[in-house]
C-alpha cells in the first residue's frame, strides 16, 4: 500500500466527516447533511448509504486492518440502518454520527501505519502524541 494512496483516503475521510456530521458544529456536537437529510424521505437514506459505501471503498483502497474495517461497518450499519425505523430511527440517525466515527477509525488506522499527511494541521490529526513510528 502506498503512503500517498493512504493519505488520499485520509483526506477523503476528513471531507466526509465534515460534510456528513459537522457542517454546523456547537462544541463537541454537530450536524451535517446526514442528520439533516434523514428527515427527507429517500434522500436521507440515499445519502447515508452513499457516504457509507464511499468510506468503505476508501478503507479498502487504503488497506486498513480487518478490525478497523469491521468497526467501520458496524458504525455505518447503525447509521444507515436506523432510518428503517419510522420517526425514532430518524432521531437516532440525526444524533448518531456514524460517518464521523467510521472516518475517524479509518484515519487512525492510516496514521498508525503511515503517519498523518504532512499538509494536515496537527489539530485535525486523530493521533495527538507526535509522529507515528511509521511516519517518514
Amino acid at each position: 500500500m502506498s503512503r500517498e494512496r493512504a493519505h488520499s483516503a485520509w483526506k477523503s475521510a476528513e471531507a466526509i466527516k465534515t460534510i456528513s456530521d459537522r457542517v454546523i458544529g456547537i462544541g463537541p456536537f454537530g450536524v451535517g447533511l446526514d442528520g439533516l437529510l434523514t428527515w427527507v424521505p429517500v434522500a436521507g437514506t440515499v445519502y447515508s448509504i452513499g457516504g457509507a459505501l464511499f468510506l468503505l471503498f476508501e478503507a479498502l483502497r487504503a488497506g486498513v486492518g480487518m478490525a478497523t474495517f469491521l468497526r467501520m461497518v458496524f458504525y455505518l450499519l447503525v447509521d444507515s440502518g436506523s432510518s428503517a425505523v419510522p420517526i425514532l430511527g430518524s432521531a437516532v440517525d440525526f444524533l448518531w454520527q456514524g460517518h464521523m466515527l467510521a472516518a475517524t477509525a479509518l484515519q487512525k488506522d492510516i496514521e498508525d501505519r503511515h503517519g498523518a499527511p504532512e499538509d494536515v494541521s496537527p489539530k485535525k490529526r486523530t493521533r495527538k502524541k507526535g509522529p507515528s513510528k511509521f511516519a517518514h
